[in-house]
């Protein structure tokens, strides 16, 4: 039996069936109804292991219901990364993504930057070991906030393209916040040059071809430091 792994972050949920380290076809869920997704994927084929990583809150009905559709359920908590050297108040999708990080690029300094709600940046050593990490507003997050908090500055999604300096509200918004973001990973790269950047996350790509430097872009990173942690369960039990 393959295994099903799952990451529930602050806007969206991604699933993937795996065999060992080798991931399947992603699915993708936005909405509320995350368990009957879920149960949605188990009742298409009983997998042996469940790992479940969440950024909120589950009920214990909907754990116990999730126990009845797997032969194990692991849940992504500070139980299980504690067992990998990781600080207990790191959230699941960041530790996932630490997890991966040393199994892909073992022997070689990284930094983590994953773009999502947040923008998250996390540092390894060379062995692996993890250095601290800062987080900041993600580029949909920015963009809101500015109209949000502000009674005259309108509402904009991510652009395809932008321009060097803005030429009306819009471009100007659009120029600030994109640039605002790159000169913020130009300044964590000129810094440590000597460390691996991988990107991950929903804007990864958007940020890696606009990119002068030479990065990583892994787009599953957390589903693969998921399957890692079934792979390596019961070794490490």
């Amino acid at each position: 039996m393959a295994d099903l792994i799952i990451d529930i972050g602050n806007t969206a949920l991604k699933a993937s069936w795996c065999d060992g380290m080798t991931l399947g076809k992603t699915s993708r869920y936005q909405g509320e109804r995350m368990l009957d997704f879920i149960l949605s994927l188990t009742s298409r084929s009983r997998p042996e292991k469940i790992v479940l990583s969440s950024t909120r809150n589950f009920s214990e009905n909907s754990i116990r219901r999730l126990e009845h559709e797997c032969e194990k359920l692991i849940i992504a908590g500070n139980e299980i990364f504690s067992r990998y050297d990781i600080p207990d108040y790191m959230t699941p999708d960041r530790a996932a993504s630490i997890i991966a990080s040393r199994y892909l690029f073992k022997g070689k300094e990284c930094m983590i930057f994953d773009f999502g709600t947040t923008l998250t940046v996390d540092f390894l050593d060379a062995g692996g070991k993890y250095e601290g990490g800062n987080i900041s507003p993600g580029l949909r997050t920015r963009l809101r906030s500015l109209n949000r908090y502000t009674r005259s500055l309108p509402l904009i999604d991510a652009p395809e393209s932008e321009s060097s300096t803005g030429h009306d509200i819009r471009s100007s918004i659009e120029s600030g916040v994109v640039s605002g973001i790159i000169f913020e990973l130009e300044g964590y790269i000129s810094r440590h040059p000597e460390k691996i950047s991988v990107f991950t996350g929903g804007d990864a790509i958007y940020f890696a071809k606009r990119m002068k430097n030479s990065i990583f872009a892994v787009s599953n990173l957390v589903l693969m430091g998921l399957a890692l942690i079934a792979v390596e369960y019961d070794k490490k039990d």
